[in-house]
């Protein structure tokens, strides 16, 4: 399994039009075939910082996901509203395993 935790930084104006973007990618992601979870988190702390947490089987799952017309559109859409450039980190995942544990 490989995650990816995207972080961004939204201008106040257009927080509400970043989560309703995200949302429609949201939907779209998780039908994707080796999506295993797709989070949109904000903070309690400032409305403005967004965390996605992105969990695909493979590697090569996650790069498809790249490809797609929803995330397409959603990085050509919230990109402007954006107070900074996005970060996204891939963490390799250690526990859970994808075999029970005995």
């Amino acid at each position: 399994m490989i995650v990816t935790c995207v972080h961004v930084y939204v201008k106040p104006e257009h927080v509400q039009q970043f989560i309703e973007a995200s949302k429609i990618n949201h939907q779209h992601s998780i039908t994707e075939p080796t999506n295993l979870r797709f989070d949109i988190l904000q903070s309690t702390d400032d409305p403005t910082r967004f965390l996605l947490y992105e969990a695909y089987e493979s590697e090569e799952g996650a790069q498809a996901h790249k490809q797609t017309s929803h995330y397409l559109t959603w990085r050509k859409s919230v990109e402007p509203w954006m107070a900074e450039p996005r970060q996204g980190i891939a963490y390799r995942c250690v526990a859970p395993t994808s075999q029970k544990q005995s």
